[in-house]
């Protein structure tokens, strides 16, 4: 039995062949929305911070850098590693902060807690596919302000280091960023 392919294929006619040497690359559904989303965080940033990329062609991974201008931590220059998974928007970029801190939200390892980069939240604050990076940028740098949180801590030892005694927590946050955060 001839088939289409086949006769197409005597007649010289048959699908265009490829180029060995020519690797044809899809963008990912991530890559499309990082090339939007970038932009416009990059137009939208806080004073306060500062993107770095290592290498523009990987929107994916990249540095956000904050130095709060009030607050128990001014003085400071912190550093984020935001790293946008495969899966991104439907699951949340993964946040580490890379300058140690003390902090009732960042602990030791550098684990960020912030309600919009959960997963699953039952306060309706977690990821939504609906959230873009700019709005994990601002909840950072809110992390210094508006968004401290005491009472829901990561680090239970800052925050009850704070409840214990303000003065004393004041001065430990200062030794860190004289230690590993000074600007």
């Amino acid at each position: 039995m001839i088939s289409l392919h086949k006769m197409l294929k005597q007649k010289g006619t048959g699908p265009p062949k490829k180029e060995p040497d020519v690797e044809i690359k899809r963008m990912s559904i991530r890559d499309k929305l990082l090339v939007k989303e970038v932009q416009e965080m990059e137009d939208n940033l806080p004073r306060t911070c500062r993107l770095s990329f290592e290498d523009i062609n990987q929107l994916s991974k990249f540095h956000l850098t904050i130095t709060p201008e009030e607050g128990y931590w001014e003085g400071g220059r912190f550093k984020f590693l935001i790293d946008v998974p495969d899966d991104y928007n439907i699951v949340p970029p993964r946040v580490y902060c890379t300058t140690r801190i003390w902090h009732p939200n960042i602990d030791e390892n550098g684990e960020v807690c912030l309600s919009l980069l959960r997963q699953n939240s039952l306060d309706s604050t977690g990821w939504f596919p609906t959230r873009q990076l700019k709005d994990v940028v601002w909840g950072l740098n809110s992390l210094f302000t508006d968004l401290l949180n005491f009472d829901d801590p990561l680090n239970v030892e800052a925050a009850e280091h704070y409840e214990r005694d303000k003065d004393s927590f004041r001065s430990r946050v200062k030794e860190y960023i004289q230690m590993y955060a000074k600007r």
